[in-house]
């Protein structure tokens, strides 16, 4: 008999967490109200093929001469440019190449999507246009919203 509630108390007790991390963590995570991010957000459409691609993944030291080599090897690249920090002068990690015709995009694009620039995993798409900025809001006071 004894045999038995000793061997019903170990089921019991291995089951439940033992110690404060068991304990604080069984607590925090049964009532923790944590709404993971929906899924079924709405990607963007594709942009549409265009001479200037959206390089992002760049190496915070990777300069436009630099950005503009790597890409030159898929065809004449007109323009390329590393989007910088005014303050520091690093690049915020994007940029733009330009090349001269869309079929020298897409190898672009084939050539350098999921590659290694600087030891940085980059990705190149074609860029999307910038959108226009929204409306300011006028309410007739010089202060902005009262």
């Amino acid at each position: 008999m004894a045999m038995m509630r000793a061997a019903a108390t170990a089921t019991v007790t291995a089951g439940t967490p033992r110690g404060l991390r068991g304990l604080l963590f069984s607590t925090l995570s049964s009532s923790f109200p944590f709404n993971p991010p929906p899924t079924n957000q709405e990607k963007p459409p594709p942009a549409e093929p265009s001479t200037n691609l959206f390089v992002s993944g760049l190496n915070k030291r990777t300069t436009s001469e630099g950005l503009r080599d790597a890409f030159a090897k898929f065809g004449e690249v007109v323009h390329a440019r590393v989007v910088t920090d005014r303050a520091s002068g690093y690049s915020k990690g994007f940029g733009f190449v330009r090349y001269n015709t869309l079929e020298e995009a897409a190898a672009g694009i084939k050539g350098m999507d999921g590659q290694f620039l600087e030891g940085w995993v980059i990705f190149a798409e074609y860029a999307r246009p910038r959108l226009p900025p929204p409306p300011l809001e006028s309410n007739g006071s010089m202060y902005g919203r009262q």
